[in-house]
């Protein structure tokens, strides 16, 4: 399809969401990126706000009106958002950050006293409902929840998933579902709740030791569960349960029901009960169903915290899983840097990198599927955070430059996650600077020591001051937990200046969260370097224990990027131990090619 033809096909789909919302005297309608599990990558059917705008980040808010339609999205895809949005009368409304309200802020300051603005409850948020509500009300326009506008303008809606599941399995699930139940069953004990409702995909997947493929790169399955005392549902779509995994889980306690039955379960809570919810990952649909006689406890959800703190076990699978990931890399690096060099060679795109990384990634054992889309952008592609080259308008990859690559895996034992950057030809002095600013910031923080439950925000600074004393910034977090053959994005810690340091961010042993640093310049070039590390205990002295990470990212940092000045003795030691290890560890799952490069490019400085 041509832009015209797209850009034409957006005006008519806005148009009939617009004749939609008069029918129904809508004055404004609001489409969160989001579903009835609040998931971050979400399936086709609540896509809504891509099919309606175009735009194809995984963050944003789409709200139209009669005579506007803009969304609001933050500063990482800023850029994607003006190219996507480009020859509509689409608006890019810009946020400071993923986690802003300033859309709930416009439409109370934009619309008038007795309109109404509509919003799908079944995929809002209730935390986010709430302050919708009062900022609505303060301003006397009314809040309808009842609507899916999207039902009556979308005639191909995709239906829901139909994959089946499957087990996670020893030896990579190294705790069995009767001891999770068991465990999460304690927890609501603690807060004096009888029951728990849980709609988070991933929190889903991870106590029943369940998987899926429900969602692009998550191994996650459309799903709701409630824990009582002494068994579980699962509300799932039918036939998605193999007869023998159904058997086992009903060994363990578990009943298997529609998914439609969630709601209507909730709904019958006898009066009396207590039930434990999470404010910020439940809808408000979802919350309106329970009766008013239920006594409802709100708190994080508890396997949301059990998630995060891997087990030794699983810790163990990780490293092994991260040898097998950098062996990967090893042979794409070595395919890749030859075919750079090759003066002869055939046009080499951004898209051929996805392709090839998947590829070496593939022919290792566990591997299951990427974990999210690779971003391989060269030169000033670099510099769009989330930049996803698609074959038509791809950038060649020639002349001088840098290429930033973030990709990663999912494996049976564990997920993956870097990010690196690689030179094209001869690095510019300014490219030099900016990516030793960056491996410093990695350094710094990837270096430090803080006391056991530091509320994880606080740790952002530390990779920012290299990067802030140079009078430079970057728009994006500088970490994210990672799950365990998970979500690649996961809480409840996150190193990020937009975050809250409330006490449910603080870092705990077996936690694992990505550092990833970076500078961007638009128009030019983008440098990001990231690792995943492992929160473990270093030390127990009079004031209490204190974490340090463990890196568990085996790749090398590539030296021919490095402005040697501006590292001190001990970032080279580091830089020097990092590779150390890193060729250690990967040795023996490579040779050839593949080894050659590894040993050429942990070459100590």
């Amino acid at each position: 399809m041509s832009d015209t033809d797209f850009q034409q096909l957006r005006a008519e789909r806005l148009a009939a969401l617009r004749a939609a919302m008069a029918r129904n005297q809508v004055d404004a309608f609001v489409v969160p990126s989001s579903d009835p599990h609040l998931s971050e990558y979400l399936p086709g059917r609540w896509k809504g706000r891509e099919w309606l705008s175009g735009f194809t980040g995984s963050v944003g808010t789409f709200i139209a009106t009669a005579d506007f339609a803009g969304v609001w999205t933050d500063g990482r895809y800023w850029t994607q958002a003006e190219q996507e949005l480009a020859g509509t009368d689409i608006k890019l409304m810009k946020i400071p950050s993923g986690a802003s309200l300033q859309h709930i802020d416009w439409l109370a300051a934009n619309l008038q006293p007795g309109q109404t603005v509509a919003v799908d409850a079944c995929v809002l948020g209730l935390a986010v409902e709430r302050l919708l509500r009062d900022a609505l009300a303060a301003r006397g326009i009314r809040l309808r929840t009842d609507l899916d506008l999207l039902d009556d303008v979308w005639a191909d809606r995709p239906a829901l998933p139909p994959n089946e599941v499957f087990e996670h399995l020893p030896p990579y699930a190294v705790m069995a579902r009767a001891d999770k139940l068991a465990a999460t069953r304690e927890a609501m004990r603690q807060l004096g709740a009888d029951r728990h409702f849980i709609s988070t995909l991933d929190d889903i997947a991870y106590l029943f030791n369940l998987r899926g493929a429900d969602v692009n790169f998550n191994p996650v399955f459309v799903s709701h569960a409630l824990v009582e005392a002494d068994t579980a549902t699962l509300f799932i779509g039918e036939g998605k349960v193999p007869a023998q995994v159904r058997d086992r889980l009903l060994a363990d306690s578990v009943q298997v029901a529609p998914y439609q039955e969630a709601a209507t379960k909730l709904s019958a809570l006898e009066t009396g009960s207590t039930l434990l919810v999470d404010p910020r990952r439940i809808t408000a649909g979802m919350r309106a169903e329970v009766p008013k006689g239920v006594r409802v406890i709100e708190a994080i959800n508890p396997t949301t915290f059990a998630k995060s703190r891997k087990l030794e076990a699983e810790a163990a699978h990780v490293r092994a899983t991260m040898e097998q990931d950098g062996a990967a890399l090893c042979e794409f690096y070595a395919w890749l840097e030859p075919v750079l060099r090759d003066p002869n060679r055939a046009p080499l795109t951004e898209v051929a990198i996805d392709e090839h990384i998947t590829a070496a990634r593939a022919r290792r054992p566990g591997f299951v599927s990427p974990s999210f889309a690779t971003i391989a952008g060269f030169n000033s592609n670099g510099a769009i955070m989330h930049y996803r080259a698609q074959p038509h308008s791809c950038a060649v990859i020639e002349g001088d430059g840098l290429l930033l690559i973030d990709s990663g895996g999912q494996y049976l034992g564990g997920t993956t996650d870097i990010t690196r950057v690689v030179p094209v030809g001869t690095p510019s002095a300014s490219q030099k600077r900016d990516f030793t600013l960056v491996l410093k910031g990695l350094i710094a923080l990837s270096a430090t020591s803080f006391p056991r439950g530091t509320r994880s925000p606080m740790l952002d600074a530390i990779a920012r001051a290299p990067i802030w004393k140079a009078g430079i910034d970057y728009g994006h977090g500088t970490g994210h937990g990672v799950g365990y053959f998970l979500n690649v994005h996961e809480g409840p810690q996150s190193i990020s200046p937009s975050t809250p340091p409330d006490p449910h961010t603080a870092m705990e042993p077996g936690m694992i969260t990505s550092i990833e640093p970076g500078i961007y310049r638009p128009g030019h070039w983008g440098i990001r370097l990231e690792n995943l590390v492992l929160n473990r205990v270093e030390q127990t002295t009079e004031f209490g224990e204190h974490l340090g990470f463990e890196t568990l990212t085996l790749c090398p940092l590539d030296t021919r990027c490095l402005d040697l000045s501006l590292l001190r003795a001990d970032e080279i030691a580091w830089l020097n131990d990092y590779h150390a290890t890193v060729r250690a560890r990967l040795s023996p799952h490579v040779d050839g090619a593949a080894r050659a490069w590894l040993e050429e490019r942990t070459r100590a400085i």
